[in-house]
């Protein structure tokens, strides 16, 4: 299957993600554009315009009705899918680096970057109440003073967020109180990117000390350790398999000083159980910043720093591998 490329930025990829349906795919660069695209031929749907610098998150709520992005621009902002109109802008006073609905999709949540003087913070709107965002004043704000969140995604039920922090720290914030419900350090360097499986048992960490790991959701016991040699910047579940798909490469600015083959940047899959590699999908000019896939884990997406997103469809192949039992041998 040749993949499908989405040529929609003109700067690096960011994040991607699929709605629940996974009939749309949301795309983010370090432009100010927010693209939308129908994941089943690559035909963009619209922009959401208005942001006025790096976007860099992006998610869309449980019925694809409202879709939130975070920006270097000091804001976040809230749009109708639909239309592409924006329906809110929350302003911050640091660049807002990660963003989430909760699973209703009536409670978001952004957190901040540590810049300017301003620590890193954790805000929570109710957008059932109008005047918390025309008033600028969440219903609950959790400081972090130690080490600023580099991903955040919201756990099961909407009882709490997950938190991933530059020392490699993990944390769980109640959404109720916001107090830290537990703490771990898995990671001896900064975590990339956090995803939860499709039943928001597990979530999966990639980190720049060139490991994935997964998680249990509600107890953060570490359950596995998937290993490369280069930092991994983004790590997904399959809805279907046990397969993890890996996205990585050099630090952005060291890609030039390194002698690599063009296109060298693959994106790898493990086997989720046996931690082991089968399989590597060359094809981005730059390392891959994020991945994601399908709902129905039939495709699975790339976004590099080439400012290309890939769709790949697998092989009817891929399927069958995964469904054959192993045959017993025969009793001599």
């Amino acid at each position: 299957m040749k993949p499908i490329l989405l040529q929609g930025h003109e700067r690096s990829i960011t994040q991607i993600k699929y709605n629940r349906e996974g009939d749309l795919l949301f795309t983010v660069a370090k432009d100010p554009i927010v693209n939308v695209w129908y994941s089943v031929n690559g035909e963009r749907l619209g922009t959401y315009n208005g942001h006025t610098g790096a976007v860099w998150c992006v998610d869309a709520d449980w019925d694809t009705r409202h879709v939130l992005t975070g920006s270097a621009d000091n804001s976040c902002r809230l749009w109708d899918c639909e239309t592409g109109k924006q329906l809110a802008l929350v302003k911050t006073s640091s660049a807002v680096r990660t963003c989430g609905f909760d699973f209703g999709g009536n409670i978001i949540m952004f957190s901040t970057d540590k810049q300017m003087g301003y620590q890193c913070f954790v805000s929570f709107f109710d957008l059932r109440d109008p005047s918390q965002i025309e008033n600028n004043e969440p219903y609950m704000k959790i400081p972090c003073s130690d080490s600023k969140i580099t991903s955040a995604v919201w756990g099961p039920l909407g009882e709490f967020i997950i938190a991933g922090h530059e020392n490699g720290e993990l944390n769980q914030f109640s959404a109720k109180s916001g107090e830290q419900l537990s703490n771990i350090k898995e990671h001896t360097k900064q975590i990339n990117d956090i995803q939860t499986s499709r039943d928001m048992t597990m979530f999966i960490t990639a980190s720049k000390d060139n490991t994935a790991k997964l998680f249990d959701c509600t107890s953060l016991e570490h359950l596995k350790t998937f290993r490369t040699e280069r930092p991994v910047n983004s790590a997904a579940l399959s809805p279907i398999f046990d397969h993890v798909v890996l996205g990585g490469g050099q630090e952005a600015m060291d890609v030039t000083t390194t002698s690599t083959r063009i296109g060298k940047f693959e994106a790898r899959f493990f086997h989720l159980a046996f931690e082991e590699e089968f399989g590597r999908v060359k094809g981005h000019f730059g390392p891959i910043n994020s991945v994601a896939f399908h709902p129905d884990g039939k495709s699975y997406s790339s976004g590099g720093e080439d400012g290309y997103v890939r769709i790949h469809y697998f092989d009817p192949q891929y399927f069958e591998f995964e469904f054959e039992a192993p045959q017993p041998h025969p009793q001599p």
